[in-house]
């Protein structure tokens, strides 16, 4: 696995690359449809390549390690052969959905102990046993077991999230070395820059992370309620110390207008469940703004979802039709929105790439980010 810096913008920090893996190449930057439970929630993986034209997909350590656990995915030869998918997946370490669940799990520096969602039995996660359950799921690029710290947050228990997210990081990469893959292909462990909102503390654990040469770096603790300035304010701080040739992955952002100023601060990676999330509630993304679609003015609109949209669902559908079936709960149009959703965010990430290496970006994308932030 390694990954090639193709170009670099001239205005801003953009760049196009590509992350080549065994199971295929990566165009970045790029954006990562989540699949939490080894599927994108009501799509197939026809429609994930086809009409979504994903490259890589995610997979969530946490819910599959309740359901249906290591011993069905090893037994199905890894979570590529369980699911049919044969392009790039990468998974997280189930750090973020413990931190969600903040009324039911203790931290310690030995690990987190947590309870499940489903039937409330208790769990026991340590940095160790993250990797060995991301090593028996298969994915190309696995994550470092990390504490996201909650916004707000004061200095001190960031500081201290942040040592210890450090700590887990060093017993991560011990595990991750001793241990040998399973299914005959190269895995790719990834360590996550946090800090908070603290500058100092992200300059701090973005030099840690930048000396471990891993073969790509994440920033995590962002995108939990924190104001967009400081997003972005802590974005550039980070993306200012890690190493332009390697990939750098900004995880949970966000909406089109946070990947499109990010991009710029220098990110290639990104995931997010709001493309699918918010078509669960009928808000579409469109290159014009964004649309509520159980608004009653659509009532009567037989115009397509979208002209402008790249997947089929966007010409052959109706405004009026996608209402409906929404307003009426058919599982029909919770599928059309969430296949709209994330075919957007892939078109429009893909159109990032191609203004980056015509020197365009920069006015593209101020002028884009007027666009998207109508509501129409």
């Amino acid at each position: 696995m390694h990954f090639e810096l193709l170009h670099q913008d001239k205005d801003t920090k953009a760049r196009v690359g590509k992350l080549h893996t065994d199971h295929g190449e990566i165009e970045t930057p790029i954006f990562m449809p989540v699949g939490t439970a080894g599927t994108v929630k009501g799509i197939h993986q026809y429609e994930i390549e086809n009409e979504i034209q994903a490259q890589i997909i995610l997979g969530n350590t946490y819910h599959l390690f309740l359901r249906p656990g290591t011993e069905v995915i090893e037994a199905a030869g890894g979570l590529h052969k369980f699911i049919n998918y044969n392009r790039p997946i990468l998974t997280d370490s189930g750090g973020y959905q413990v931190y969600s669940l903040s009324g039911s799990r203790k931290i310690t520096e030995e690990g987190v102990k947590f309870q499940s969602h489903i039937d409330g039995t208790y769990h026991f996660f340590t940095p160790e046993r993250a990797i060995d359950i991301q090593k028996s799921i298969g994915a190309d690029i696995i994550m470092a077991f990390d504490e996201c710290t909650p916004y707000p947050c004061d200095y001190q228990y960031a500081k201290n999230s942040m040592k210890m997210t450090h700590r887990w990081l060093d017993r991560c990469f011990a595990q991750f070395n001793k241990t040998p893959g399973k299914y005959g292909y190269e895995q790719a462990l990834f360590p996550i820059v946090q800090g908070s909102v603290y500058k100092d503390l992200r300059q701090e654990s973005a030099k840690y992370i930048a000396d471990t040469d891993s073969l790509g770096n994440a920033i995590g603790g962002l995108s939990v309620g924190e104001p967009a300035e400081e997003l972005y304010e802590m974005t550039e701080v980070v993306t200012d110390i890690l190493p332009s040739e390697k990939p750098r992955y900004l995880m949970g952002v966000g909406t089109p207008i946070n990947l499109l100023e990010c991009i710029a601060l220098g990110i290639d990676m990104f995931d997010c469940v709001m493309p699918t999330r918010n078509a669960r509630h009928g808000l579409l993304f469109t290159s014009e703004g964004t649309i509520n679609i159980k608004n009653k003015k659509w009532e009567k609109d037989f115009s397509p979802i979208d002209p402008n949209g790249t997947s089929s669902v966007d010409s052959f559908y109706t405004k009026a039709y996608l209402r409906h079936l929404i307003k009426t709960k058919e599982y029909l149009g919770v599928q059309i929105a969430s296949i709209h959703n994330l075919a957007f965010y892939l078109a429009l990430i893909k159109e990032a790439r191609v203004k980056i290496m015509e020197g365009t970006f920069l006015e593209w994308k101020d002028e884009m980010v007027k666009k998207l932030g109508q509501r129409l």
